[in-house]
C-alpha cells in the first residue's frame, strides 16, 4: 500500500504538470502544421519584417507595414484593394484608417468566411510583434498554404488586415459600416495577442447562443483546444474588445477569437519584439487556423446561428467537451440528490456522524479565510515593499509567475498544516464540508454565471470518493487519484490563468482556487496521512520561490523599468513644466524632476487621457521653448432657433501625433469631426468632458462641427501632443538607458501643449 500511495502522489504531480504542458504545441511538428502545408519559418519571417519598427497609425513605420502586407498578398496572386476613411468608433477616438482587403472566390454563392487580424501597433513604442504581427503572419502563411493545395473553396474567403484596432477598433468599424463586402460575411476568425507567449485561448463571440459554433468547432477538432465558457463569461464583463466585437455588435456577425495572453508585461511595450515572441504560441494560432479554414471554406455559413448555449471546457485526452445549458440544473440537482443520499447512507453505515461533520467545517473555513486574506493583500503588499511595481501599469511583473507559484505553494502549505490538526477525524466526515462548499458554488454559478457550470463535473468525482470512503477504510490510492483527475485537469490551469490574464491584483483567485482544488483532491491527501512532511516540503518550496522572486524584483537590460517624461506647455499662462507618470523616478528622468509627488490641487486637470486613468506623479518647472502653436480658426458660429452651430478648424504648425479636446460641462447635441459623426450614446456618456481624440496622420487638420444649446457658454481645452521629445532639436533629452523602456498606456516621450478657448 505504501508503494501505491507514493505512486499515486507522483502521478498526481505529473497530472498537475500535464494540465499545463498539454495546452499548446511544443514545436511545429507537434502541431501537425506540415500536414496543412503551413511553414512556421515563413510565418516567423513575416513577423520579423512587420515588427522592425513601431508602426502605429500616423507613425513612419505604418505605411511600410501596409506596403509589405499588400505585396505579400499580391505575391500569392490575389487581387488586393484598400479602404481608407475617417472613423471615430465608440471610444471617441478619431483616425484615418487604411484597411487591406483581398478575396478568394468560392464555387457557390452564399456567406463568406472572413479572416481577420490588425497590422497597426500600439502608440508609440510597441514593435507589435505579438500584437498583432503574429496574427497577420498566421493569416498570410495560412492563406498561402491553403492556395498552394489548389482546392476550390465553396465559400468566398475574405482577408481583412484591419487598421487602427489599437485606437478604437476603427478599421473594423470602417469595414463593417461602409464596405459592401461586410454584408457577405457569415463568420469571422480573428487572431489576436495580449502578451508575447503562452497558449492561445479560443473565445466565441455571439449575440445569442453558441451551440452551433461549438458543434462546428468540435467537428474540426483542433489538436490543442484551450477554451471554456467561463472565460467568455468573464471576457464579456471586462472593458476589453477586439475587432470581432464590431462585427457582432454592428452587423450581428459571429465568430471565433484566438489570442495568447501570457508574458503580459510585454504587451504594448517596446519589448513586443520578434525575439521575445514565443514561437510555439504562433504555432498554436496556426493549429487553429488551418483546420478551421479548411472546414469553414466548405461549410454552410448561413447556418451558424443558434438560440441555444453550450457549456464547454477542454481537458487533456478528451480535448473539447460541451453540453447544453439545459443540462445545468439537472446536473446540479442530481449532484445535490446524490449528496443527500450519501449523507443518509453514511449515517446508516455508522461512518458519518454529525459532530465530526460539523468539526470538518472548521478547516474549510480557516483555509478559505487565511488563504483568501493572503491573496487579497499580496499585491498591495508587494507594491508597498517594491514601490517601483506601481510603474508596471499592466499589473503583472517580470517575476509574476514566481509570485503565482509562491502563493499557490503558500496556500497548499496552509491547507496541509490546517488539515494536519484534524487527522483524527476520518476522511469521509472531512469530505462533507468541501462538498457543501462546492455544491453551493455550483448552485450560485448555475444561477448567476452559467458559463462556469462545468464546475459540477469534478464534484461528481468527489461524491464518488465519499462513497468509496464510506465503504472502505483504506481505499486504493490509485482509484482516488483517478477520481481526482478531472478536478486537476479542469481547475489547475485557472490558478495561473486569472492573475496572468487580469494581473497580480487577482492573486486572490490563485489562493482561493488552490484551496478549492485542494478540497477536491482531499481524498487523495487523506490517504497519504503525511500532512506534516508534505506541509514542510511545501513551505520550503514557497520560501525558495519567494526568495527567487525577491532576487528578480529589480530591473535589468533584459527586464527594463517603464519610465516616462513629458514636456507640458500651457499656452494660456505661458508656463512650462516637466512631468512624469513614474511612481519611482530613475536617473534618466529625475534630472528634470524634483523627486516629490504632485501635491493635491497642483496636478493639471483633465490631462490627456490614458488607459488606466493614470495621472502625473511628478511635476517640475521647465524652461519655456519656442514651440509653434496650432492655428485655431472659427469658420462658423451661427444661431438657428434654439441651437448654436459652431465649426472650429485646428491646423498644426509642427509635427503633431495626437489632439485631444475637452469641453466644460455642456450638452453637445451633435458633433462631427472631419466628417465622422459622434454617436448620440457617446455624446451623452462622455467621460470627464472628453469630446474627441484625433490620432493624426500626415499632420492633418482637425475640423470640429458642433451643435449646442444657445444658453450655455462653451469652453474648449485642446491637448496637442507630439512624440518627439527625445529627437526635437529644441531639447537635449538623452536616450533612455538600456535598463528602461517607455511606459506603455500613457503619453510618453512627448511635447504637450495645452490651449483653452472660451466662446460665450
Amino acid at each position: 500500500m505504501n508503494f501505491s500511495r507514493i505512486l499515486a502522489f507522483l502521478l498526481f504531480l505529473f497530472a498537475l504538470y500535464w494540465s499545463y504542458e498539454s495546452l499548446m504545441p511544443k514545436d511545429e511538428s507537434d502541431a501537425h502544421l506540415e500536414n496543412w502545408g503551413f511553414q512556421l519559418t515563413n510565418a516567423l519571417g513575416h513577423v520579423k519584417n512587420i515588427s522592425k519598427t513601431p508602426h502605429a497609425v500616423g507613425f513612419p513605420g505604418h505605411k511600410s507595414v501596409m506596403d509589405y502586407v499588400v505585396s505579400e498578398l499580391k505575391r500569392m496572386g490575389l487581387p488586393v484593394s484598400s479602404q481608407e476613411g475617417f472613423s471615430v468608433g465608440d471610444w471617441g477616438n478619431l483616425c484615418k484608417a487604411s484597411n487591406i482587403l483581398a478575396r478568394i472566390k468560392g464555387t457557390e454563392t452564399g456567406k463568406a468566411l472572413l479572416l481577420l487580424a490588425h497590422y497597426d501597433s500600439s502608440p508609440h513604442s510597441s514593435f507589435g510583434a505579438s500584437d498583432d504581427a503574429s496574427g497577420v503572419a498566421t493569416i498570410l502563411e495560412g492563406v498561402r498554404a491553403f492556395l498552394e493545395k489548389g482546392e476550390n473553396p465553396r465559400n468566398d474567403i475574405i482577408i481583412l488586415i484591419s487598421d487602427a484596432e489599437e485606437l478604437g477598433l476603427n478599421g473594423a468599424e470602417l469595414f463593417v459600416n461602409q464596405h459592401p463586402w461586410a454584408k457577405d460575411v457569415g463568420l469571422v476568425l480573428n487572431f489576436e495577442a495580449r502578451g508575447s507567449g503562452g497558449p492561445s485561448n479560443m473565445l466565441i463571440e455571439t449575440n445569442r447562443g453558441n451551440s452551433k459554433l461549438i458543434q462546428e468547432f468540435s467537428k474540426v477538432n483542433p489538436k490543442f483546444p484551450v477554451a471554456n465558457s467561463l472565460a467568455y463569461s468573464i471576457y464579456k464583463m471586462l472593458p476589453n474588445d477586439t475587432d470581432l466585437t464590431v462585427f457582432r455588435e454592428d452587423m450581428d456577425i459571429e465568430g471565433f477569437n484566438f489570442a495568447f495572453i501570457d508574458d503580459y508585461y510585454d504587451y504594448h511595450t517596446a519589448l513586443d519584439t520578434y525575439e521575445r515572441l514565443d514561437k510555439n504560441s504562433l504555432a498554436h494560432q496556426a493549429s487553429y487556423l488551418m483546420p478551421l479554414l479548411a472546414h469553414f471554406a466548405h461549410s454552410d455559413l448561413n447556418n451558424v446561428k443558434s438560440l441555444n448555449d453550450h457549456v464547454y471546457f477542454n481537458m487533456p485526452f478528451f480535448e473539447l467537451i460541451s453540453y447544453p445549458f439545459d443540462w445545468i440544473w439537472p446536473m446540479f440537482l442530481l449532484a445535490l440528490l446524490l449528496f443527500v443520499i450519501l449523507l443518509f447512507y453514511g449515517r446508516k453505515k455508522g461512518v458519518l456522524d454529525l459532530k465530526s461533520i460539523l468539526i470538518g467545517f472548521i478547516p474549510v473555513l480557516v483555509v478559505l479565510l487565511v488563504n483568501g486574506l493572503a491573496g487579497y493583500v499580496s499585491w498591495p503588499a508587494l507594491k508597498w515593499w517594491y514601490p517601483w511595481y506601481n510603474d508596471m501599469l499592466h499589473g503583472f511583473t517580470y517575476n509574476g509567475h514566481l509570485y503565482i507559484m509562491a502563493m499557490a505553494l503558500f496556500s497548499v502549505t496552509v491547507c496541509l498544516f490546517v488539515y494536519h490538526r484534524f487527522q483524527k477525524i476520518n476522511v469521509a466526515n472531512l469530505l462533507v464540508a468541501p462538498l457543501c462548499i462546492w455544491i453551493l458554488i455550483c448552485g450560485l454559478v448555475a444561477y448567476y454565471l452559467k458559463g462556469a457550470s462545468f464546475f459540477i463535473v469534478p464534484v461528481f468525482g468527489l461524491l464518488a470518493t465519499l462513497l468509496v470512503y464510506i465503504n472502505q477504510e483504506k481505499p486504493n490510492p490509485l482509484l482516488l487519484l483517478f477520481l481526482c483527475l478531472p478536478a486537476v485537469f479542469m481547475h489547475a490551469p485557472s490558478i495561473q490563468m486569472f492573475p496572468v490574464g487580469l494581473g497580480l491584483k487577482m492573486m486572490l483567485a490563485t489562493t482561493v482556487l488552490t484551496s478549492l482544488l485542494f478540497f477536491l483532491t482531499l481524498p487523495l491527501f487523506g490517504s497519504l496521512k503525511k500532512y506534516t512532511g508534505l506541509g514542510v516540503l511545501s513551505l520550503f518550496l514557497f520560501a525558495i520561490y519567494g526568495i527567487k522572486a525577491h532576487l528578480n524584483a529589480s530591473f535589468s537590460e533584459e527586464y527594463p523599468k517603464p519610465s516616462s517624461l513629458v514636456y507640458v506647455y500651457d499656452a494660456d499662462n505661458d508656463t512650462a513644466q516637466w512631468a512624469s507618470y513614474d511612481e519611482v523616478l530613475i536617473d534618466w528622468n529625475s534630472q528634470f524632476l524634483n523627486p516629490k509627488e504632485v501635491n493635491e490641487g497642483t496636478e493639471i486637470p483633465n490631462t490627456i487621457s490614458s488607459k488606466y486613468t493614470t495621472r502625473f506623479k511628478h511635476l517640475s518647472p521647465a524652461q519655456r521653448k519656442n514651440i509653434p502653436l496650432s492655428e485655431y480658426l472659427i469658420t462658423k458660429d451661427t444661431v438657428l432657433q434654439n441651437y448654436r452651430e459652431l465649426t472650429i478648424c485646428v491646423t498644426p504648425k509642427r509635427r503633431v501625433h495626437r489632439l485631444e479636446v475637452f469641453t466644460n460641462d455642456i450638452d453637445v447635441i451633435q458633433c462631427k469631426v472631419n466628417g465622422a459623426e459622434l454617436s448620440n450614446y457617446y455624446l451623452k456618456n462622455r467621460s470627464k468632458g472628453k469630446l474627441i481624440t484625433h490620432y493624426i496622420s500626415d499632420n492633418d487638420y482637425t475640423e470640429i462641427e458642433m451643435t449646442l444649446p444657445t444658453n450655455q457658454p462653451l469652453e474648449l481645452t485642446f491637448y496637442e501632443a507630439s512624440n518627439d521629445l527625445l529627437s526635437n532639436p529644441l531639447f537635449t533629452v538623452p536616450k533612455r538607458p538600456k535598463n528602461s523602456i517607455p511606459m506603455p498606456f500613457i503619453l510618453n516621450d512627448a511635447i504637450l501643449i495645452i490651449k483653452k478657448l472660451t466662446l460665450e
